[in-house]
């Protein structure tokens, strides 16, 4: 007798990178049953050349990793961060003397965060299946997904078929299933693009992440940890005016560390670009909703914002912590986690957090991606404030550490 090859499942993940996946582990380690369904091949998004962002993995984020039994993988690649500082400059120039530094130790001997390639991220993911009551398609395509009163039903590229009692798109900016659903985003594609690589410098970073706001936009310098050579290595968040990124990109690998040089200067000394380089359009995006019937938003599907803070995995992941709580809850109650008063808690938790991140990382880009001289002097002087109030600047670093507002019970730390 042929099996059936079709399945069932508790919720259907719509989107195999680092926050679908994350939410399938979540889930799954909670008692409900995952699916996840990806186009690409796993094998293909664990290769080095798949994508050379590296990501802020704030303290809040690190604990739920932590009891998710993720991060484990994920520490021998894991850099430190016990130091940010942040300063204004122009190229070719020295920082101002105003600026605002974060040290870990006004707020506990833990670091501030860690840096993390996202390769390894994935590898960490990938290493830990199977898992019981996950399931992993890829490379798949979806066809069509039917939202119904009491299900949801997919119909796969090679004709099998997935129920479930909720979809969730973790598919992206671009996601599909969001404009199906009709849901209206806000846009704003910004005048920048980012530009990421590796670079070896000659001294060690000790931990210190730097992030020099330029005319052009921020650049930061975040540690990585050290090759298998033990050169020492970070990783740059370079966002430049989008019509000069072409130009950079094509420059030669001596041409290019010193155009990296002239931006940051030669406090690691000598800077050498290494490795391929990617450039990416920068754009804003936020979800007016969250929901729709037997459907869930998470990560760069419900928001995308502006690498100035580091923070767009942080924030796809507390989605992540927060929609697992809500589903899970539930489901102990014996209620239906598709059901739209199981679903209306989730975008309450974390509309709000959205908004705001979405808010703040556009305004800091604006503020400081210009050179207008009393503009300049006015954020050089917030620095500086900032800088001598210590209980305000305990604040903002509790923030940066994902550690403030009503958090999820994984990103405290705590089991679901």
């Amino acid at each position: 007798m042929k099996k059936n090859p079709n399945l069932e499942c508790d919720v259907l993940i719509i989107g195999g990178g680092l926050v679908g996946l994350t939410l399938g582990h979540a889930l799954a380690g909670a008692g409900l049953s995952a699916v996840v369904l990806d186009r690409a091949d796993p094998a293909k998004m664990q290769d080095n050349t798949f994508d050379g962002r590296a990501s802020a993995i704030a303290r809040g984020t690190k604990q739920m990793l932590q009891v998710l039994d993720l991060w484990g993988a994920m520490a021998p690649a894991a850099a430190p961060i016990l130091d940010i500082r942040v300063s204004d400059a122009r190229v070719g120039e020295q920082p101002s003397p105003l600026f605002l530094h974060y040290d870990h130790r006004e707020v506990g001997d833990q670091p501030l965060g860690y840096i993390v390639e996202n390769r390894a991220i994935r590898r960490g993911l990938f290493g830990a299946l199977p898992r019981e009551g996950m399931t992993l398609l890829a490379p798949c395509t979806l066809e069509s997904l039917e939202r119904g009163a009491h299900a949801v039903e997919a119909t796969l590229g090679d004709g099998r078929r997935v129920t479930a009692r909720l979809a969730v798109s973790a598919e992206g900016r671009n996601a599909r299933l969001r404009d199906e659903a009709r849901i209206e985003v806000t846009r704003w594609d910004y005048p920048q693009s980012g530009i990421v690589c590796t670079v070896e410098h000659s001294l060690p970073h000790e931990g210190v992440a730097h992030e020099n706001f330029l005319p052009s936009g921020p650049f930061a310098m975040l540690p990585l940890t050290d090759d298998a050579e033990g050169n020492h290595r970070s990783s740059i968040v370079w966002t430049e005016k989008r019509s000069l990124v072409d130009h950079l990109m094509a420059l030669p690998e001596a041409d290019f560390s010193k155009e990296i040089a002239r931006r940051f200067g030669d406090s690691l000394g000598t800077l050498k670009a290494v490795g391929p380089r990617w450039s990416y359009p920068l754009s804003l995006l936020l979800a007016d909703r969250y929901i729709d019937n037997r459907l869930a938003l998470v990560g760069d599907a419900a928001h995308g914002i502006h690498p100035i803070a580091g923070q767009g995995l942080n924030l796809g992941l507390r989605d992540v912590a927060a929609l697992s709580e809500v589903l899970v809850d539930a489901a102990r109650l014996g209620l239906d986690v598709g059901a739209a008063t199981v679903l209306e808690r989730y975008p309450q938790w974390r509309h709000f957090d959205g908004l705001a991140l979405v808010a703040v990382t556009d305004a800091l880009n604006r503020l400081f991606s210009n050179d207008i001289a009393p503009v300049r002097l006015a954020r050089d002087l917030g620095l500086a404030a900032v800088q001598r109030i210590p209980p305000l600047k305990r604040l903002f670093m509790r923030h940066a550490m994902g550690l403030e507002g009503d958090l999820p019970r994984l990103i405290k730390g705590q089991p679901l």
